[in-house]
This record gives C-alpha cells, structure tokens and sequence, in this order.
C-alpha cells in the first residue's frame, strides 16, 4: 500500500527531527551564537553544507541557465532548511536574533533601529492586543518576541527548521513570554492551519526564500480571517535589474547563494503576486528608497562614520573586513585543529560575499530589502 500523504509528511518531520538532533545536539540552549556554533556534529554538519552547497558550486553566473534556477526553486524547502542549519549561528553572532535589516535614524543604536523596523510594520499592519497574529518565517522569534511585548497581541511563529523553533522557544521562555508566543513547524507553501485564523499576518524578510512569491501570498490570504491585514518587507530586485547584464547576475548570484535563496524576481512581479492572491493593495512602497541620513546598508559596508553609539562598535566591528578575516581565518584555524565542525568558514566566507553582493546591489540601485507591502483581505 502506498503511504499516505500524512504518512510522508510525518516521515519527512522524523527525518529532520533525527537531523536536527545529529547536527545540533542541546547547541540550542546555548547562550550566543559562537557558542552554539561549535557544539554541533561533524558528520550532519558536513552532510548540510554538501547539501547546500551543491546548488551553486561550479555554477558561474555567465552560465547560469533557467534550468538551474528551477532546479534550485524546487528543492526551495531543503535549500532553505539547510542554510539556517548553517547560518543561524552566524546571524546571531553577527546581527542578533532578528535577521532583518532595517531603516536608522541619527542618535539611534542598531538594535533600536532594528525595533523600530518592527514596530513600524506592526502600526502598518494595525495590530493590536489580544489578536492572533502569524509570523511567516519566524527565524529564532526575535521580531516576534518584539511585537508581541510592544502590542500585547499573541503571535504563532512559523518555520520550516527545527533548530530555530528550539531557540525560539527557548528564548520566549527565558523573557517571559511563553504564553503570548507559539512556534510551529510547517511549510509555508502549504499551512496546516485551517482557513480564516489569524487576525493579521506578517513576515520580515522571510518569503523570499518560496519558490514563487503568489503562492505563499494566497497561502497566508487563506489562513488570514476576512478583513484582516497583511504586511511584508520583501526581498526584491529592483527595475533597473538587468538578468543580461553579467555584474547584475553575479551580484543576484552573490545574495541568493549567501541567503538560501532560490530565485528573487523584481518588484513589479512582488507586487502582481499581492493581486493574484486576492489581496486589496493598502499600500506599497521601496523603504530603502527613504531619504534617510543613513543608508540601511551601513553596517553591512563597515562604514564607522555613521555609528551612532559605542554599543555599535561591537556589532559593526563583526561586519567589517577585518573583523570578517578575523573570524574567518580563526574559524579555519580551529577546522584544522578540529576543535570547529567542518564547512563553518566555508559558510562564514559565502555569508561574506553575499553581504558585499548586498552593498554592490544596493548602490546600484539593484535590490531592496525592505519593498514594504500592505494588502487586505476582502471582507466577502
């Protein structure tokens, strides 16, 4: 008898629990980032970046081909798995628990500014206490930790990785907030929950991993209650993009094989995907294009100039080149002495050039990370 599509889906759970398990052991409740990065297993930890990897290895940007990025669109559940069973760590270390980038204001410290990114998505979205509210692509809860403490609403984080739905619960418990927050494991292609149950729904940079923006947008308008909102910062190429343009691909290139990403499309397509899925459009707009004092990419660039507080130093020295060599060579020092997992600087180093794929990129005017948009689900 062939099994059932419930029986595979509760095989493909057991398999990654058992992964997630050989990878990371207890390196879950490990406080920071460099900590839990070396507490993991060889062998898994091999596997993953082998597995990774594979997508964009021998594969230079003057032969990329649409075959290879469908190939990589329809294994988008594992190419994403994998990369935050790499990253994760990583994030922590260098940016803190919320993997997003966001807009800065003169006199304000990177992690206010981060908040504030949050903050602004939930006004736009209208949350407020009590309702029942989706994260879509939580990552290890740090925005979700935020606007369920600066809304009072309880928000259900989703994710696809069992790694960081342990720290994310781990972290809601330790700040107190175990009964406002949820995290749940799931495809957010197809949801388990049932139609009509949320009062609003966002994601932070998050669906730009699905291999086709319309579909996660009709999943989230299906599980979203009629009338309720949605809001998104998404990850997009912009219209001065040209796919012909060799230095354009190989920076696209440069950001998707450094963030787990399959296939990023242009705004124009970003915003047709909020039409197709029903939604009523409330607002739209590049918040990158802001005409901010500070550019969002400024820590990534190492730039000292705009630092706004001495906590900075320490958050920005991580970005910089030399911080980057540091830690890089360090981590390839402890590989060789075996005391690091195989494959961390090879994921430190591909982590690296994405983030000099998203300065090129955004000087050029070639990418966004923050396309804000707001859609409503009719009330009939």
């Amino acid at each position: 008898m062939a099994p059932t599509k419930e029986g595979l889906e509760m095989q493909d759970r057991e398999r990654d629990a058992a992964f997630n398990k050989a990878m990371h052991g207890k390196s879950a409740q490990a406080t920071g980032g460099i900590r839990a990065m070396f507490a993991k297993g060889s062998d898994a930890k091999k596997a993953a970046v082998d597995e990774y990897f594979k997508h964009w290895e021998n594969q230079p940007a003057k032969n990329e081909t649409e075959e290879d990025r469908a190939k990589r669109t329809a294994e988008y559940a594992t190419l994403t798995r994998h990369y935050y069973n790499l990253a994760t760590d990583i994030y922590e270390y260098g940016w803190g628990q919320c993997f997003h980038f966001c807009r800065y204001s003169i006199g304000e410290n990177f992690y206010q500014a981060i908040a504030r990114h949050e903050h602004y998505l939930a006004h736009q979205i209208g949350i407020k206490e009590g309702m029942k509210v989706l994260d879509v692509g939580c990552g290890v809860g740090g925005p979700a930790r935020e606007i369920a403490k600066f809304t009072g609403c309880h928000v259900t984080g989703l994710n696809n990785n069992d790694y960081q739905i342990e720290r994310a619960t781990h972290y809601a418990q330790k700040e107190g907030l175990a009964k406002q927050l949820a995290f749940v494991k799931g495809d957010f292609m197809q949801m388990d929950f049932p139609d009509n149950s949320f009062d609003a729904v966002y994601a932070i940079e998050a669906t730009v991993h699905a291999p086709k923006l319309s579909g996660v947008y009709s999943e989230i308008f299906r599980v979203l209650k009629p009338g309720g909102i949605f809001g998104v910062y998404e990850w997009l190429m912009t219209d001065d993009y040209d796919n012909d343009n060799l230095e354009h691909r190989e920076i696209r290139l440069g950001i998707e094989e450094g963030d787990g990403i399959s296939n990023m499309v242009n705004i124009s397509e970003g915003v047709e995907a909020m039409n197709i899925a029903g939604f009523e459009m409330l607002h739209h707009e590049d918040m990158a294009q802001r005409p901010d004092p500070i550019p969002w990419y400024w820590p990534l660039a190492g730039r000292w100039k705009y630092m706004q507080s001495m906590g900075d130093v320490f958050t920005i020295g991580r970005m910089t080149w030399w911080g980057r060599t540091i830690a890089h060579n360090l981590a390839g020092f402890l590989e060789m002495a075996r005391l690091a997992p195989a494959g961390t600087k090879k994921t430190a180093d591909s982590l690296a050039k994405a983030a000099d794929c998203l300065v090129a990129g955004a000087e050029q005017n070639l990418f966004t990370p923050m396309y804000l948009m707001v859609g409503k689900k009719p009330e009939q």
